[in-house]
């Protein structure tokens, strides 16, 4: 929380607010991640806020996770003000975090203000690039049209004053209604901690209503809803972060808008993200149950699962959803969710995977920890289970695990792949008729590899034997591409008489690579990358003419 008196120590310099009466206590200001696969933890910001600071880098512009949250701010409707950060970065910048930013720029020498004004416009042509108009703060005359860029610098302090007193200027004039406070209880759990001495405790955002100790909270959990007493409200004292270690104030009440940790029994499996629920009365406990119960049924039902995919296990809703839109645009399919530590029904959910692709045969758990009998049954039943506080540390494991069983995979099913080509023989090129046959051929489609079985469909499909060498230019190669000449031996199956050139099939006849079905799903499944479209092309043609369902 911000008290009105920092807010009017941070702002001096700005002259036309100082003769301004603020109408409410202070700001309450609610850090969300940047980074760009915190996505959801950033929508939950979003719906709490009353107007948001979207924090460009006038250095870069526009970036990903930046565009995201002016969609998010767009689709909820939330106004907003841009902090055009890191202005101290601009070439020969000189600080002055006491004076307004205005008479700052001013003061720059020439080349610090054309590089400013070529950046800014950057980010004004990308705003607009966004459909949205956007002008510095002091030239905007029109607020509810244009966005109001505000130059600042985190590291310098400089209009970090002027940012603060439009934020104020602007929720005063246009958010009044919107600010009025409400005796209904909206309350946000976004954060659940165990603190040395304090036991578990919830941080909570309150937008509106009180929270008083003794009352009767309702939070959802793990395995339902949690019904608890709340043993007491602490707050950090103004200007200090709730989700940082410090001394806090102890509240008989609390009164929105505030940040507040809660201190209640069996908050151990309470879930962030999540309504909180209170009430004084009994009679209301069941109903209100039943509400925190349906809220997170929707939330978990709204996530569309695959029908083949890796089991996903986080520690709250908000760090599960990031973690799923990750792995979504990583393109890795999940078909289970869970929220909290990893038990044994977990692993008996994932085993499931074994039957159907071993390679999704995995438990990936963010931020929770995994009970021992589990971990012995995933041991058992060969589960893999990742664990990592970090989603690019989950992925990594992920994917190597992944890699590794593809290639003992492809090890296993090398012999059973065949790849598809047709091949013409050049008459002059006739080096051995039998056994083996060695002779020239030109790759007239797909791609002929070391082990292709070689057959000929006009001659009732004839099997010649396997191609056991491939020279170009009397190098030995493993593979030959659509086009090109090569000398090719081909050696007899072992147990059928050797096929002779001129007997058994001429130059007139085309050769083609002998597939059938479990040849086809074995490329499908395991060497699809070194397949273009064109040997895919090749591989239906073979397929209609083997007369392969």
């Amino acid at each position: 929380m911000v008290p009105e008196s920092a807010v009017r120590e941070q702002t001096k310099m700005c002259r036309q607010f100082t003769k301004t009466d603020m109408k409410f206590p202070g700001l309450l200001i609610i850090d969300t991640p940047g980074h760009e696969s915190f996505s959801n933890l950033r929508t939950r910001g979003s719906s709490l806020c009353d107007i948001a600071i979207l924090v460009v880098d006038i250095m870069h512009g526009l970036e990903p996770q930046t565009i995201e949250s002016l969609n998010l701010l767009k689709s909820r409707k939330t106004p907003f003000v841009v902090a055009l950060n890191k202005i101290d970065r601009l070439y020969g910048w000189k600080p002055s975090p006491h004076t307004d930013v205005m008479n700052t720029i001013k003061k720059q020498k020439k080349h610090t203000q054309d590089e400013f004004e070529e950046r800014m416009r950057a980010v004004v042509t990308e705003f607009a690039e966004q459909g949205m108009n956007a002008a510095l703060f002091y030239d905007n005359t029109d607020v509810r049209t244009y966005v109001s860029l505000v130059p600042t610098s985190a590291h310098s302090g400089d209009g970090m004053g002027n940012l603060i007193s439009l934020i104020i200027e602007l929720s005063q004039t246009m958010l009044a209604k919107r600010l009025m406070f409400s005796e209904e209880l909206q309350c946000t759990t976004m954060e659940v901690k165990s603190l040395p001495g304090l036991g578990t405790t919830i941080d909570a955002i309150l937008v509106n209503g009180r929270l008083h100790e003794g009352d009767t909270i309702i939070v959802a959990g793990q395995e339902g809803p949690i019904v608890s007493q709340v043993r007491g409200l602490l707050m950090p004292q103004p200007l200090k972060e709730l989700r940082v270690k410090n001394p806090y104030d102890k509240h008989k009440e609390v009164i929105a808008a505030q940040g507040v940790k809660i201190l209640a029994k069996d908050m151990e499996k309470a879930l962030a993200g999540m309504p909180l629920l209170a009430t004084r009365y009994p009679d209301e406990v069941e109903i209100m149950k039943e509400e925190v119960a349906a809220a997170l049924k929707e939330a978990l039902f709204s996530i569309k699962l695959a029908e083949r995919g890796v089991y996903v296990q986080a520690s709250t809703l908000g760090s599960l959803e990031a973690l799923l839109e990750f792995l979504r645009t990583s393109k890795i399919p999940y078909a289970g969710i869970n929220i909290g530590p990893v038990h044994k029904k977990d692993v008996m959910k994932a085993s499931v995977m074994l039957e159907h692709d071993a390679q999704y045969a995995v438990i990936l758990a963010f931020d929770v920890k995994v009970e021992r009998e589990a971990q012995e049954m995933a041991d058992k039943e060969g589960i893999k289970v990742f664990q990592a506080d970090i989603i690019y540390h989950l992925f990594d494991k992920f994917m190597a695990h992944r890699a590794e069983e593809k290639r003992k995979k492809r090890e296993e099913f090398k012999h059973v792949a065949v790849f598809p080509c047709k091949l013409r023989i050049l008459p002059q090129h006739i080096f051995n008729s039998r056994d083996p046959i060695v002779m020239g051929v030109i790759v007239e489609a797909g791609q002929l590899k070391v082990g292709t079985p070689i057959c000929v469909p006009a001659k009732e499909f004839t099997h010649l034997g396997f191609v056991t060498s491939l020279e170009v230019n009397h190098k030995q190669v493993q593979v030959v591409p659509t086009g090109q000449e090569v000398c090719i031996k081909i050696e007899p199956v072992p147990s059928e008489a050797p096929r002779l050139y001129g007997r058994h099939f001429t130059h007139e006849d085309v050769l083609v690579s002998k597939i059938s079905r479990e040849s086809i799903d074995a490329v499908k499944n395991y060497f699809r990358e070194e397949m273009n479209k064109p040997d895919w092309l090749v591989m239906i043609e073979l397929k209609k003419l083997f007369e392969i369902l």
